[in-house]
Parts: C-alpha cells; sequence; structure tokens
C-alpha cells in the first residue's frame, strides 16, 4: 500500500476517474498541474509503453527524451512496482484491439 494514501488522495483519485472525457481531463489537469508535470507524466508513461514493447533504453532515451536514469526508474516500477503502469498498458492495448475490430 501506498504511504500517501489518505482522504484527500483518495478524493483526488476518485474525481479523476469521475472525469467523462479528455476534454474535462485536459481541463481538469490543466488546473492542477503545471505543463512541465504533465509532459514529465506523459513522458513516464510513453518511456513504460515502450520497454513494454522492448525497446532499447538508448532508443527511448532518444526518441523520448528521457535520461537513462529515468527509463531504469520506470522500468523497476514495471518490474517491481504495484502494477499501475501494468494495468494502464493493457487497458491501452485491450482499447486499441476493440477499436481495431
Amino acid at each position: 500500500m501506498s504511504n500517501y494514501r489518505n482522504e484527500a488522495t483518495d478524493r483526488l483519485l476518485s474525481t479523476i476517474v469521475k472525469l467523462k472525457d479528455i476534454d474535462e481531463c485536459y481541463a481538469f489537469f490543466d488546473d492542477i498541474c503545471t505543463i512541465k508535470e504533465i509532459l514529465d507524466m506523459a513522458q513516464r508513461f510513453d518511456t513504460a509503453i515502450r520497454l513494454d514493447r522492448g525497446e532499447s533504453y538508448s532508443r527511448i532515451a532518444s526518441e523520448v527524451g528521457v535520461s537513462t536514469a529515468t527509463i531504469s526508474r520506470v522500468n523497476r516500477c514495471l518490474e517491481y512496482g504495484a502494477g499501475g503502469y501494468r494495468n494502464a498498458i493493457e487497458k491501452m492495448k485491450e482499447e486499441t484491439e476493440n477499436a481495431d475490430r
């Protein structure tokens, strides 16, 4: 269990889950995060997707623009973390497969 789990964090994450579409998400994240924070999260998720595909650290570093330290941290989360990246990647894959049918 995460050590930051508390009432305020539960409220935040519960609210994110209730946002109905990408436009509501953009509006919410524009207000709650800096542009850099949003872009950093997007880069980390892109890194996780590419690691899941088996791409090399050097390719990810050059194409995504993240350090090898960030890639290593994301990889540790993929391998030993709480399963958040894996779950999100699987959901993304399922959505892509369903859209292709």
